[in-house]
């Protein structure tokens, strides 16, 4: 399965105003490279934790259904499936309806149990596509403080170590990587 992210969050889970405030920085100067640290981080904190934090639509691509049993999605939180295609042989796109499937998004990972027959891919690579929005909501507010105090700690540490050169700095300080374990998911 291969996952392709079509539109990414519409807000990172912490504001400039928040980061600057967190910062103690009072100015607009460096609001370019903080806005960056934000995105940053919140990719280390989305990549360390296997999970996405705010809202973001995301399609998977598969050659074949599971032999028999859920589709096990690679996502976590999934907020919902957004629509489902099969291929035929000559690459016409067939919708496959939503209520051929069964939303799992409490089990972990989330899952989507076949409800009907699902029509078989005509070509044999990347016959069925998927699409799932995931993340814990649309606003920052919906991140569970944790991760996005995790996000603030990243920021802070990459601001104030930028090119000091004075040694190793970790990618994620222990503090973040802290915030994160209890919502590390496991890897499929």
């Amino acid at each position: 399965m291969t996952p392709l992210l079509l539109t990414g969050p519409a807000a990172e889970p912490v504001t400039l105003a928040d980061i600057k405030g967190y910062l103690r920085l009072d100015h607009d100067d460096e609001d370019r490279l903080i806005t960056s640290l934000m995105t940053a981080a919140r990719l280390m904190v989305e990549a360390e934790s296997g999970r996405c934090l705010v809202a973001q639509t995301w399609r998977l691509v598969l050659d074949r259904w599971p032999a028999a049993g859920p589709i096990r999605l690679p996502l976590s939180p999934v907020i919902r499936l957004d629509g489902a295609r099969v291929f035929d042989a000559a690459g016409a796109a067939m919708a496959v309806p939503a209520t051929h499937f069964h939303v799992d998004t409490l089990a972990e990972p989330p899952r989507l149990m076949p409800a009907a027959a699902l029509p078989a891919p005509g070509r044999p690579f990347s016959g069925i596509e998927i699409d799932v929005t995931a993340g814990y909501g649309e606003a920052a507010a919906d991140v569970p403080m944790p991760l996005r105090q995790a996000v603030r700690a990243i920021v802070a540490r990459w601001y104030e170590h930028r090119g000091d050169g004075t040694g190793e700095v970790p990618a994620i300080p222990p503090e973040a990587l802290a915030l994160i374990a209890p919502y590390r998911r496991g890897r499929l």
